[in-house]
C-alpha cells in the first residue's frame, strides 16, 4: 500500500498532461471553481441573513444540488470529499486519500499555493482534485471553536461528523471531478 501511495504521488507531482488533456483539466478546474464560488455565496448570504445555525442547512441541501446542477451539461460527476467528512457520501477512495495527503504536504511547504491534480484512477476514470483550504469564514462550522448551537445543529444533519477542528490555512478537503468518459 504505501508503495503504491508513494507511486501514486510520484506520478501526481512528475507527470506531466498530456496535450490533450488540457482541455479537459481546465474543464475541471472551471467546474470546481465555479463549485466553490457558488457554495460560498450561498453559504455566506446564509451566513449573513441567519447565521452559522441556518448554513448548516444550506450546506446539507445546496452543495450536492449545485455540485449536480454543475455535473448536468458534462459527462462528469463534480463534488467534494475530504479525509474528515462531514458528509459520508464524500468519503475518498484511497487513491483520493493519497492526493490530499500530497495536498497537505505542497500546502505546509508553500501556503500560498493551491495544489491540484490529475490523474487516470484504478478504474480508468479521469479524476480532477483541487485542494480546498480552510479559509476564516469557515472557522464558525468547521474551526477549533465550534460553538455548541451550531455543533447541535451539525451532529443533527450528520451524526458521524468528522469535520471539525481545523485551523485556517489547512487543507479542508478537495474539489474532486470524476470525468465518465476518456
Amino acid at each position: 500500500m504505501m508503495i503504491r501511495l508513494l507511486l501514486l504521488t510520484m506520478l501526481v507531482i512528475t507527470v506531466p498532461a498530456l496535450a490533450d488533456d488540457q482541455q479537459r483539466i481546465e474543464q475541471s478546474r472551471q467546474l470546481s471553481m465555479q463549485l466553490g464560488k457558488q457554495l460560498s455565496a450561498e453559504l455566506m448570504a446564509a451566513m449573513k441573513a441567519e447565521g452559522p445555525v441556518h448554513a448548516i442547512s444550506v450546506c446539507n441541501e445546496r452543495a450536492p444540488e449545485i455540485a449536480q446542477s454543475l455535473g448536468a451539461n458534462s459527462n462528469a460527476i463534480v463534488g467534494r470529499t475530504a479525509l474528515r467528512v462531514r458528509n459520508p457520501n464524500n468519503a475518498p477512495l484511497g487513491e483520493h486519500k493519497a492526493v490530499m495527503d500530497y495536498f497537505k504536504q505542497r500546502i505546509a511547504q508553500d501556503p500560498n499555493v493551491v495544489p491540484e491534480a490529475w490523474f487516470t484512477s484504478s478504474n480508468g476514470e479521469q479524476h480532477y482534485m483541487r485542494a480546498i483550504v480552510m479559509q476564516p469564514q469557515c472557522a464558525a462550522c468547521h474551526g477549533a471553536n465550534v460553538k455548541p448551537e451550531v455543533q447541535q445543529a451539525i451532529l443533527a444533519k450528520y451524526p458521524d461528523d468528522q469535520a471539525t477542528g481545523f485551523e485556517v490555512g489547512e487543507l479542508r478537503g478537495s474539489f474532486l471531478i470524476r470525468w465518465l468518459d476518456k
